[in-house]
């Protein structure tokens, strides 16, 4: 199917209508608790490392936690996992509320809700972008990410200027009552518009530090998405200097007070939901690698007038830019990884994802904010625009792609299983060998295009993958691989994708005539 240009075609989804919008508001009240949360700590100790740290317990949780939540999304009950997610994080804002409105609430106490919020973002959030996805069909699939990236960065700008009045007008501790009643909010969607069921499925269940596995063992040896990964580390590792720094920025270099912050971050988001209008015609015009390439430029030059102007209308303006940069490069990174994946680890890759994201984020924050309290905001600024423009250094040795329908579409199995009887699930390792009699001229062009069947056999389950040539019979081959368990092994073979199905035909098409594959299966008994 041809991809869609327009966001609006997204929109059509009722269910999907109804669980963006929620998810839309949810993000607006963990925006404003963030926001309040840094704000609340730079007025109580005037540390920029301290301010740079609620980011990182905000976003710590998401490499900590992403690809357990994402292996739970992919296994469990979707439903069950976000609803008891959602109310522990309305339970402990509820607490942080209160203990704040009491004036009993200090530094410490911020941070450690903070994070348990974080941590409930985190362990939902995987589960909740799958069923959102999965409301829309495939050709929709590009636009209703960015329709969901439109909403989160929409929050990044209503989200922090509400904060900045509700902490003006109020008092600081109501943005957590309010974010609490965001919460609420998404668990009447989920349970309104529930994530459909898992296909029942004869294999065996997979186990969570089995799935976790397998999700990083299809990232390693997928090109594509390891491309993806690696670009989204670099990206959001340098980039998290301005966000972590943005209170420092408004405080000691601007001047301004609550309110303000909020307007400088509702700048950065405003930029983010305008390119958002437009993201989708952009790629088709100019592809991927340009569009990620324009944002790190734009971005870099983005912190380098926040490290050296006082001047609040540039300043404001340049951060509308960077917003508009951060949300075209991300976007484009979390578009191709969920597009280059089959339905089994999408959950997983989407994880993934977040965990390079957020987890660079986080670490990130700290870094600059320690750096800065060290040498400087502007300085560290400076070298955060160096390391972005570095970045564009990967282009070349990981390139950016969108997955093709074939390479995402899970095929049947080709071969008849054929064994005497069936181990336990849990018997292994498995060992798997497939014989070829080749022509002989056609040897070179065989190993050629079999050392292709490496990186999918690696990527769907085995740990060991080689080609032996018989010195009994030159022109006979075997290849061999072999996998953890037996369960490993079923699983492996309902993950190939049409393109290794049609890849595996042609590596036949150097058969010798009226001869066939041939398949043995061993257990490893001592």
């Amino acid at each position: 199917m041809t991809p869609s240009a327009s966001i609006w075609d997204s929109l059509r989804h009722r269910a999907f209508r109804g669980l963006w919008g929620a998810g839309a508001v949810y993000f607006i009240g963990n925006f404003m608790q963030a926001m309040a949360a840094a704000w609340l700590m730079v007025e109580l100790t005037g540390s920029s490392f301290l301010a740079a740290l609620v980011q990182t317990a905000v976003f710590l949780p998401m490499f900590l936690l992403s690809l357990p939540a994402g292996v739970l999304a992919d296994i469990a009950d979707r439903r069950t996992l976000i609803q008891r997610a959602l109310a522990v994080q309305a339970i402990s804002g509820t607490l942080l509320a209160v203990l704040l409105l009491a004036g009993i609430g200090g530094a410490a106490t911020i941070l450690f809700f903070i994070f348990v919020a974080g941590c409930c973002t985190a362990l939902s959030s995987p589960a909740w972008n799958s069923t959102v996805t999965d409301t829309v069909p495939r050709a929709d699939l590009p636009q209703a990410i960015t329709v969901i990236s439109i909403a989160y960065n929409a929050a990044r700008a209503v989200g922090p200027a509400l904060a900045g009045v509700v902490f003006s007008v109020i008092g600081g501790a109501w943005n957590f009552a309010f974010a609490v009643l965001a919460t609420l909010a998404m668990m009447e969607s989920v349970r309104r518009w529930p994530p459909a069921p898992h296909p029942p499925s004869r294999l065996p269940a997979e186990r969570l530090w089995g799935g976790m596995m397998s999700a990083l063992r299809f990232a390693w040896h997928s090109q594509t998405v390891l491309a993806q990964l690696v670009r989204t580390v670099a990206y959001s590792g340098a980039g998290s200097a301005l966000w972590a720094l943005l209170p420092v920025i408004g405080q000691q270099q601007l001047g301004l007070g609550a309110a303000g912050y909020g307007m400088l971050m509702g700048c950065l988001g405003s930029g983010a939901v305008a390119v958002g209008l437009v993201i989708g015609r952009l790629r088709l015009r100019f592809g991927l690698e340009l569009i990620v390439a324009a944002g790190c430029v734009v971005y870099a030059l983005v912190m380098l007038i926040s490290a050296f102007s006082r001047w609040t209308p540039l300043v404001l303006l340049a951060l509308c830019f960077g917003g508009a940069a951060w949300m075209a490069v991300m976007s484009t990174f979390n578009t191709a990884t969920q597009t280059s994946v089959p339905p089994w680890v999408r959950s997983r890759a989407l994880a993934m994802h977040t965990l390079c994201a957020l987890g660079s984020f986080a670490f990130g924050s700290a870094f600059w904010g320690a750096l800065s309290d060290l040498f400087g905001l502007s300085f560290t600024l400076c070298l955060a625009a160096a390391s972005m423009g570095c970045g564009l250094l990967l282009a070349r040795p990981f390139p950016l792609r969108m997955g093709e329908a074939l390479e995402v579409t899970q095929a049947a199995p080709g071969d008849v299983l054929l064994v005497k009887y069936e181990p336990a699930p849990e018997a292994g390792p498995v060992a798997v060998e497939m014989s070829y009699q080749v022509g002989e001229r056609d040897v070179e062009e065989f190993l050629f295009a079999i050392s292709e069947l490496r990186a999918p056999r690696q990527r769907d389950g085995a740990t060991f993958w080689r080609v032996y040539r018989d010195l009994a019979n030159p022109t006979r081959f075997v290849e061999r691989f072999i996998v953890a368990s037996w369960a490993d092994y079923l699983h492996q073979r309902a993950r190939a994708t049409l393109a290794d199905q049609e890849h595996e035909a042609y590596v036949r098409t150097f058969l010798e005539p009226g001869t066939a594959v041939t398949m043995q299966h061993y257990i490893a008994e001592r």
